[in-house]
């Protein structure tokens, strides 16, 4: 029962991104990879946050949205954001980009949603400690949520351009920036504004209609492709 919260919003999420990718499935062997790839992502963003705790950049976010609306907003974008996404990128671009199974653009989205809802998995558990039941369940659903849709943004830009040959260097700081920003957007309205939830909501409601709308397009791509 301690472990539901997690292993619930895992089973579905995962669920639906396989039924998503019903056209073209990945791989089962590749998807457990890229969430194990995700929790090790874990690790990689607290050596991160500690190495930031090292040179100063490390502080309490609560305690930043009672003093300076200014200093968490950045520290949300550069440190929050930066770090956590990535920590989720460097798995993605040098293990997921390398399968062989990494064939169309939808995989982009797939592989990096599987690799943020592993590391969802990991930080929720790091949470369980802290949390209510109801904290808990909250946050068991709504943290994979979160973590898909901004790694769903460099996963299709890096992979789009990868499968056209295109330099990646680039456009993967460019990516990660984007999602970077994103996600600190987000934390600073729920850490700052918590009666502001519509808005965080709102937020994660653009990417999720933008991100469909990219999948819908890929798969009527993929069904003239077949009829062709």
């Amino acid at each position: 029962m301690l472990f539901l919260p997690i292993l619930v919003p895992v089973a579905f999420w995962a669920i639906y991104h396989y039924h998503k990718d019903r056209h073209r499935p990945e791989p089962l062997g590749n998807l457990l990879l890229c969430f194990l790839l995700g929790i090790g992502a874990s690790f990689i963003s607290q050596a991160m946050y500690q190495a930031a705790g090292i040179i100063g950049i490390r502080y309490d976010a609560f305690m930043l949205a009672d003093s300076s609306l200014a200093g968490l907003f950045a520290y949300a974008v550069l440190v929050i954001g930066g770090i956590e996404e990535t920590a989720k990128f460097i798995p993605f671009v040098v293990v997921a980009l390398r399968l062989k199974a990494f064939d169309e653009k939808m995989d982009g989205i797939i592989y990096a949603s599987f690799i943020a809802l592993g590391y969802a998995a990991a930080e929720n558990y790091s949470y369980l400690e802290f949390l209510d039941d109801r904290d808990a369940v909250l946050r068991g659903f709504a943290s994979p949520l979160v973590h898909i849709m901004f790694s769903s943004t460099w996963g299709y830009m890096v992979g789009k351009a990868y499968l056209a040959g295109r330099p990646l260097v680039l456009l993967s700081y460019l990516a990660v920036t984007v999602s970077a920003l994103l996600h600190g957007l987000y934390d600073f309205v729920v850490l700052a504004f918590p009666e502001a939830l519509p808005v965080s909501a709102l937020l994660i409601l653009s990417i999720w209609l933008w991100r469909m709308r990219v999948i819908t397009r890929l798969q009527a791509q993929h069904h003239a492709t077949q009829r062709e």
